[in-house]
């Protein structure tokens, strides 16, 4: 009898792990303010069992909101210390709130030291709802881990039976099973029963710790500027003001900002930030327009908003000389 891959799921919280007041509480079931630990979780979906030997690894249980840098590094920490004590681990599930599962994907996807794969999972009907999602979304994401192919391909994100590039996917929904979508570029594969399928890769998958993030005690300092009508800088100026190192202008498409706003960005680029260019559309390549290069204002290529503040405050704890970020944003 062959033996069953092992794999360890992380347990962060979120709707996959929570609890509502009753089986038709799928919207206000945060005010109840439980959740599962990631023992209790791997417990209530015994089909689990039947795909592959889950350890199930306590973390904190926390709404996603509440996750940012210090979860980060420290899921880079724990991931590389169960590498480590299991060398037989096939791969690692990480059960996250959907808010911001695409950001520390992402962050994963640039810091992370492990070879194994690692698939971030959420659900968006909390365990406790009719018709949940979160016992299959946790299931198919144990069988993508555990899959050999899913080695080399990055973070991974899955979720509606769809794998989805760290890089490339984002909530499109607030309520919606299908929520989480790569826009420009589709899904990498499918989960259909016990079958994993690829139907590609992505270009942008970074190598193993592209920043290594393992001792810092936080990272540089990055706003997002929404860019609207009207928009007369003055978040620009405060953010400067807060001690802002870089700066994403989430900018009218196809890269814009109104010209109060884009004054503010061009002498927030004199005063030593760095300051990057994305759109509030969602989808699409930002262009180097001569506009934006006289500005002294860098493209965030195709990254949203969210992401792109990422990229660009894990390139701050390498260089701060914008050709280099530049160099940063066309690679990862």
């Amino acid at each position: 009898m062959t033996a069953k891959p092992k794999v360890a799921f992380i347990g962060t919280g979120g709707t996959i792990a929570s609890l509502g007041r009753d089986t038709l509480d799928i919207l206000d079931y945060t005010a109840t303010d439980r959740r599962l630990e990631a023992d209790a979780i791997v417990a209530t979906v015994p089909e689990l069992a039947r795909v592959a030997d889950v350890v199930p690894v306590p973390f904190r249980a926390v709404p996603s909101p509440a996750i940012g840098f210090t979860e980060w590094r420290d899921l880079v920490r724990l991931c590389e210390r169960l590498a480590a004590e299991h060398p037989d681990l096939a791969g690692i599930v990480i059960g996250h709130g959907t808010a911001t599962l695409e950001e520390t994907a992402y962050a994963l996807s640039l810091t992370l030291t492990v070879a194994i794969p690692v698939v971030l999972v959420g659900a968006q009907r909390p365990m406790s709802a009719l018709s949940t999602d979160a016992g299959l979304n946790l299931v198919a994401a144990v069988r993508v881990a555990a899959a050999p192919a899913s080695r080399g391909r990055g973070v991974l994100v899955v979720l509606n039976d769809e794998i989805q590039a760290a890089r490339e996917v984002t909530k499109t929904s607030v309520a919606r099973l299908q929520t989480f979508r790569t826009p420009d570029f589709g899904v990498l594969g499918q989960v259909d029963g016990a079958d994993v399928r690829y139907y590609r890769r992505s270009e942008r998958t970074p190598p193993r710790m592209a920043f290594d993030i393992r001792t810092l005690d936080a990272l540089p300092r990055v706003d997002v500027s929404y860019a609207c009508a009207d928009a007369d800088g003055t978040a620009v100026r405060a953010f400067r003001a807060a001690g802002a190192r870089g700066l994403v202008s989430a900018g009218l498409a196809p890269g814009m900002a109104p010209p109060a706003e884009a004054d503010a960005l061009a002498e927030a680029v004199r005063a030593g930030v760095v300051v990057v260019m994305s759109t509030r559309a969602g989808s699409g390549v930002v262009p180097l327009t001569t506009r934006l290069a006289d500005r002294g204002i860098l493209s965030a290529d195709n990254l949203t908003p969210q992401k792109a503040r990422i990229l660009l405050a894990l390139a701050l704890t390498v260089t701060e000389e914008p050709e280099a970020v530049a160099r940063l944003f066309a690679k990862y």
